[in-house]
């Protein structure tokens, strides 16, 4: 029998509509986990965010967030390896992207810590939503700062910029021509707005599943996606599985079309997929 890596999305796949993971779900994720089938998540998350809803499930293969430039560690609630812009590609970027204290914000890391860095003065509505939240909730780490150039110091893992598609489209011209980064640009799952998500090179959730496999030894990956940030996990995968609520896109390119992210359509799949 192939030894299968089975690799799912959170939002809308694994996830709910309301943001939790059902009590089915988890029982039986933990019950397949403990007789050794290897299972894990890729997200756009953050570790700390996605952590925040999976915790109840005890994933032993490294998590993959941040689209792929962080590895974590589920079982002790920590990163273990992350992607970082070097200095030109900051150079670039800090040029490419003038306005990015209007509708954005850098995830640095300093000493160890990783901050969502962002300017103080007004911003974009979706943007102030998003700290808005995070701030009511006590996130340590929502840092503010003065100025602009502020927002570029420390090790950078992550861009991201949160705005309506016509006031993020700009942005999006201006950094798809280049080679020397990874991004995505797409809509919310929950809500109107569009987000802008630019990463190391080479930190995305296909090839973090490919590094995955061959770390673990794994000759067989099984992924599960809704949205078009899934598609390049659905190219490397050996079956692709689309949610029923996926996108058409989504579902038109999967191997297999299963139950809703409502219905428990991953767990329910892998169970029947290992007989």
């Amino acid at each position: 029998m192939a030894d299968t890596l089975y690799v799912t999305d959170l939002d809308k796949t694994l996830m709910r509509d309301d943001l939790t993971v059902s009590d089915y779900t988890i029982r039986e994720m933990n019950r397949l986990i403990d007789e050794g089938v290897k299972i894990t998540y890729a997200t756009a998350r953050s570790f700390k965010s996605a952590y925040d809803i999976t915790k109840d499930i005890k994933f032993r293969v490294p998590v993959i967030t941040r689209t792929g430039t962080t590895f974590a560690d589920q079982i002790e609630g920590r990163e273990i390896e992350t992607a970082f812009f070097n200095e030109e590609n900051i150079r670039e970027l800090k040029d490419l992207l003038p306005k990015i204290d209007k509708c954005g914000f850098t995830s640095v890391y300093i000493d160890g810590m990783m901050y969502k860095v962002f300017k103080e003065g007004p911003k974009c509505p979706e943007t102030q939503g998003y700290i808005d939240y995070y701030k009511s909730k006590g996130d340590k780490r929502m840092r503010m700062v003065q100025t602009t150039d502020e927002m570029w110091e420390g090790d950078i893992s992550y861009i991201t910029l949160i705005a309506s598609k016509e006031e993020l489209t700009p942005y999006h011209d201006s950094i798809k021509t280049s080679d020397r980064w990874e991004y995505i640009f797409q809509k919310d799952a929950y809500r109107d707005e569009y987000w802008l998500e630019i990463c190391p090179k080479n930190a995305t959730k296909a090839k973090a599943v490919l590094k995955l496999k061959e770390r673990l030894g794994c000759d067989k990956v099984v992924v599960f996606g809704d949205s078009l940030n899934d598609l390049p996990m659905f190219e490397i995968a050996d079956v692709a599985c689309a949610v029923s609520n996926a996108m058409d896109e989504v579902k038109n390119v999967s191997d297999v079309v299963i139950g809703s992210n409502e219905e428990d359509g991953v767990v329910n799949y892998i169970l029947n997929d290992i007989g």
